[in-house]
C-alpha cells in the first residue's frame, strides 16, 4: 500500500534521541530544557516569529491559543466546521462557544464573507484554518477583526512551509498554532508549537504551558501540564532541518501528479494554489464533482483495493458531529457538499516518481469505471 502519510526518520533522528537520553535531562519543570530551547529558535527563525513555544501537541497548541488572546466563558469563537475536531475542541474547552461558517469551495478555507455575516457582540476571535497545507486568507480576515477588535488565531498544523503574501503563515495571525504530529510535514511523534509576535501572549503562553507558574511552585494564573519532552524536541531539531527538502519533494510530487491528471478527468477537480499563496501540500486533495458520498467512497475503496491509499479529510465536518450539533452554526452547503466529494492521495517524500505514475494511472481509471 502506497500510504497517505508516512515520517521520514533516519538514523539522525535515532542519534538524537540517544544523545538526549545519555545526558540524563529529559525534560524541564517550566518546560525550557536545553532542547526545546534550541527548537524554539530555531523554528521561530524558519517561520520568521519573534517568539516560539514548543509544546506536547496540536491541540495543547490550540488549547493555549484560544486561552492566550481573552477568550472567557460565553463568548463566541467564528471557525470552519470542515477540519479536524481539535479546531473547534480547544474553543469548548475555554469554556466558550464555537460558531460553525462555511468555506471557499475551491480552496475549502474558510470564507471571509461568511465570517462577516456571523460577527456578533459576543464575538472574541476568529480561528482560521491552513487546510491541506494551503493558507487561508488571512489578509482579509485580519481586516475583519481589526473593524470589530477580535483576535485572529492560525491553525497552521498543516501548514510548516507555506507562504502567503510572501510571508511564512502566520505573519498576519495574533498567534499560529503548529503540530508535529506523525503525519505532517516534520514530526516529533507527538508535539506542537506556538508562534507570535506579540510579547504579552507570548508572556501568557508560558504561564500557561506549566500550571501558570512563573517559577517553579508559585502559580499566578490557571495553567496546563503542556510542556514538550527533551527527546520530541530533539527529534524536532533534525527534522526542521530536512523540512526544506521534504517540502520540495512534496511539491515535486504534487506538480508531478496534476500533470498526468489535468487531461485525463474532467469531472476530478484539482487542487490550485492562488497567486498570493504557496502550499506547503501536506495533502493532494481532489474532488469529484456531481458525486455523493456512497460514489465518493465507492472510488477510495477501489483505489485502496489497487494499493493506493486514497484517504478522506474529513468525512463528517464538525457541526455534524454529535456532540457539536449543540452549538451555533450558519447554512454550510459548501462545507457539507466538500465533505462528500473530496478524498486525498499520496504525495508525501517517500513516494517515488514511480508511484506517483501509477497512482495517476490507476486514479484515472478509476474515475472513468465508475
Amino acid at each position: 500500500m502506497i500510504s497517505i502519510n508516512a515520517p521520514q526518520i533516519g538514523e539522525e533522528e535515532i542519534e538524537a534521541v540517544v544523545k538526549v537520553l545519555k545526558s540524563g535531562i529529559l525534560t524541564n519543570a517550566l518546560g525550557e530544557g536545553p532542547m526545546v530551547k534550541r527548537f524554539e529558535e530555531e523554528f521561530a527563525k524558519f517561520v520568521g516569529a519573534k517568539h516560539a513555544l514548543a509544546v506536547n501537541s496540536g491541540t495543547a497548541a490550540l488549547h493555549m491559543a484560544v486561552s492566550s488572546v481573552g477568550v472567557n466563558p460565553g463568548d463566541e469563537v467564528i471557525l470552519p466546521s470542515f477540519t479536524f475536531v481539535a479546531t473547534a475542541e480547544a474553543v469548548v474547552l475555554a469554556g466558550a462557544k464555537p460558531v460553525f461558517v462555511d468555506i471557499d469551495p475551491v480552496t475549502y478555507n474558510i470564507s471571509p464573507e461568511r465570517i462577516r455575516e456571523a460577527v456578533s457582540r459576543k464575538t472574541k476571535a476568529i480561528i482560521a484554518v491552513d487546510l491541506y497545507g494551503l493558507p487561508a486568507p488571512l489578509k482579509p480576515i485580519k481586516e475583519i477583526a481589526e473593524e470589530y477588535g477580535l483576535a485572529v488565531i492560525e491553525d497552521a498544523a498543516q501548514a510548516h512551509g507555506a507562504f502567503y503574501e510572501g510571508k511564512p503563515v502566520g505573519a498576519y495571525a495574533d498567534v499560529a498554532c503548529w503540530s508535529f504530529y506523525a503525519s505532517k510535514n516534520m514530526t516529533t511523534g507527538e508535539g506542537g508549537m506556538l508562534t507570535t509576535d506579540n510579547d504579552e501572549i507570548a508572556e501568557k503562553l508560558r504561564l500557561l504551558r506549566c500550571h501558570g507558574e512563573k517559577e517553579k511552585y508559585r502559580s499566578v494564573i490557571l495553567g496546563h501540564n503542556y510542556r514538550m519532552p527533551e527527546i520530541q524536541a530533539a527529534i524536532g531539531l533534525v527534522q526542521l532541518a530536512k523540512l526544506p527538502k521534504f517540502l520540495a519533494k512534496r511539491r515535486e510530487n504534487a506538480d508531478r501528479l496534476t500533470a498526468l491528471l489535468t487531461c485525463g478527468a474532467e469531472n476530478l477537480q484539482l487542487p490550485i494554489e492562488p497567486e498570493n499563496c504557496k502550499s506547503s501540500w501536506y495533502l493532494y486533495t481532489v474532488r469529484l464533482r456531481d458525486a455523493n458520498v456512497a460514489k465518493r467512497n465507492a472510488v477510495v475503496a477501489k483505489l485502496r483495493s489497487r494499493m493506493v491509499g486514497a484517504e478522506v479529510y474529513y468525512p463528517l465536518p464538525i457541526h455534524l458531529m454529535p456532540y457539536y450539533k449543540q452549538f451555533e452554526k450558519f447554512r454550510l452547503p459548501e462545507t457539507e457538499a466538500a465533505s462528500s466529494q473530496v478524498f486525498s492521495l499520496p504525495i508525501h517524500p517517500g513516494v517515488t516518481a514511480e508511484q506517483i505514475d501509477f497512482i495517476g494511472k490507476v486514479v484515472l481509471e478509476t474515475i472513468q469505471q465508475t
